[in-house]
């Protein structure tokens, strides 16, 4: 599982013309899952979203988390993230999760990131979407299980 998180002042996703999920202040995370991954690996990296200390203290160090500013998520299934690329130009994604198997996993990572006591706003599985974000910083971290 692998999770693209970038601090922001606020953002939104779009399937259409309708605003399926947006925040103000935290994180937007893209979550990729692939077919060894299970429940634990959500939980895991549900946690590490919510205690990942990107945020500044009054210093402009980073040493608050998500959980500490109160913040909110809005999670977007990604499953080109699990992308390999070591062979020719063409992605292959013979590792990404299957829908049936992701989706779940998808679901149970969200709920994970609630009993952390994050608001969490979520795209829609498998859709085409259109994300809209204001960086703030840019703070872009890779997490993997």
């Amino acid at each position: 599982m692998r999770a693209v998180v970038q601090r922001v002042s606020e953002a939104s996703v779009s399937v259409g013309d309708d605003v399926v999920g947006s925040i103000g202040h935290g994180v937007v995370v893209l979550l990729g899952i692939a077919s060894e991954d299970a429940a634990t690996d959500a939980e895991r990296l549900a946690g590490k979203v919510a205690r990942l200390r990107i945020f500044a203290n009054e210093d402009g160090r980073f040493d608050h988390a998500l959980v500490d500013v109160g913040g909110a998520a809005l999670v977007i299934s990604q499953f080109t993230l699990i992308a390999d690329t070591s062979k020719g130009n063409r992605p292959s994604f013979t590792e990404a999760a299957r829908p049936e198997v992701a989706e779940p996993l998808y679901e149970h990572f969200c709920a994970a990131l609630r009993r952390e006591g994050i608001q969490v706003a979520q795209g829609v599985f498998g859709a085409r979407m259109e994300v809209a974000l204001v960086n703030d910083g840019p703070v872009t971290i890779v997490l993997d299980t």
